[in-house]
């Protein structure tokens, strides 16, 4: 039997900084130039966007990435898409790859439909005919008013308005408009589309537009394409990686890789993947510093992390529910965290002593998320025990020493 190819750790560290554009040569121009090298960026924390493609960037400004997302030419949508898709979870992606996206992981919409559908029966005892009524009356709004906001379409549509208690019986009980659970389901289905926000790029309260119908394509051929893309800018990969990654069924998962015609190499967990003409290893390269901010589409990008992040750190770098936070980072490697003070001053805490020369390559990427937040105060969506302690100012918001170190000055009284 012939032996597979072997991809290294290190190797496989190599591509992740060079394809993910965390070195200084790789940084390129445009919010839309990032999406397309990591096929789609995470969405479900509107700052996640901006920050994961200012950190992938030349000069990056938040008009620059607001203009790609957000600004539309006559007849024209705008560059980058929103859209519901793998995993049911919220991405932004090249406005061409939308369809390929959409078509891949359709049926991802299903269980929002059933869940959304249960969620209106249950909490105002909306049977199927008015909620399919009042969604006919919020998209003849919406195509009226060209975009709206969810309390303008209430106004339009009294229905939307209703009010309703989420979790009821939990201590995180929040009350919610119906308007919220018919434009989530409208989104994911791809008939209506998130437009600029209400407030600032750091608010997850948008307006609405029409969104245009996505065009024919089929479901096998689209999950192909988007394993190719997952491939090309993730890969090698496991096949429970590429499962994960999507949420399709280990059948579509084993079927869209073998269309691919992809490549068995051996990896440390065992087999993994890459695109036939990517089997030979990059040249290595000096390691560079990058700070990326919670659910960075590159720490989401495998299920299997051992030759990026150590499994010690896991428990400080990661929610309850697997949502990863701001971190650092240093040759493709996950070293630490970071998050802003009460004052918005940027925190930062090493997990491992890199050395000086990444102890100072940190320092200066701290001076460009700086530059960039501009005085901005960005607080994650989800967050880890690490990032809270930092922003509270907590005895790990310094720059030097690890916390095993910390801890014996403590425990000596130092």
């Amino acid at each position: 039997m012939t032996a597979l190819p072997g991809v290294t750790a290190a190797q496989r560290r190599t591509r992740l900084a060079r394809r993910h554009l965390l070195t200084a040569a790789t940084r390129v121009t445009s919010a839309q130039e990032v999406a397309h090298a990591l096929t789609g960026l995470h969405a479900t924390d509107p700052a996640t966007v901006f920050l994961a493609a200012a950190a992938r960037m030349r000069t990056p400004t938040v008009a620059a990435i607001d203009a790609a997302l957000y600004d539309t030419g006559p007849g024209a949508e705008p560059e980058l898409a929103r859209v519901r898709c793998m995993r049911r979870t919220l991405f932004v992606v090249p406005a061409a790859l939308a369809p390929t996206v959409w078509h891949a992981t359709a049926k991802s919409s299903d269980p929002h439909r059933a869940d959304a559908t249960a969620k209106l029966r249950d909490a105002l005892g909306w049977d199927e005919r008015r909620r399919a009524a009042v969604e006919r009356a919020l998209l003849d709004a919406l195509a009226a008013r060209g975009e709206a906001s969810a309390a303008e379409l209430a106004a339009d549509v009294p229905d939307l308005g209703e009010q309703f208690v989420v979790s009821p019986e939990k201590p995180y009980a929040s009350r919610q408009r119906a308007a919220s659970p018919v434009l989530g389901l409208l989104a994911a289905e791809g008939r209506v589309r998130r437009a600029r926000p209400v407030g600032s790029w750091t608010s997850g309260q948008f307006r609405w537009a029409p969104a245009r119908p996505q065009p024919p394509l089929p479901a096998a051929e689209a999950r192909t394409e988007l394993a190719r893309r997952y491939l090309a800018a993730f890969g090698p990969v496991t096949v429970d990686d590429l499962k994960w990654w999507t949420g399709w069924t280990l059948t579509a998962t084993r079927a869209a890789l073998a269309a691919t015609a992809a490549q068995a190499v051996e990896l440390a967990e065992g087999t993994g993947h890459v695109l036939p003409e990517d089997v030979d290893p990059l040249p290595a390269a000096a390691p560079e510093a990058a700070l990326l901010p919670g659910l960075d589409p590159t720490a989401m990008g495998w299920r299997h992390r051992d030759w990026y992040l150590d499994p010690a750190y896991t428990p400080e770098l990661f929610d309850r529910n697997g949502n990863i936070g701001p971190t650092v980072w240093w040759g493709g490697r996950v070293i630490g965290a970071w998050s802003q003070g009460p004052d918005g001053h940027v925190r930062h805490h090493l997990l491992a002593d890199p050395g000086r020369e990444a102890r100072t390559a940190v320092e200066d990427a701290i001076g460009r998320l700086t530059a960039f937040l501009d005085g901005t105060r960005v607080t994650p969506c989800y967050r880890t025990p690490l990032e809270r302690r930092l922003s509270g100012g907590g005895p790990e918001s310094g720059t030097r020493g690890t916390l095993r170190n910390r801890n014996r000055r403590a425990a000596r009284g130092s």
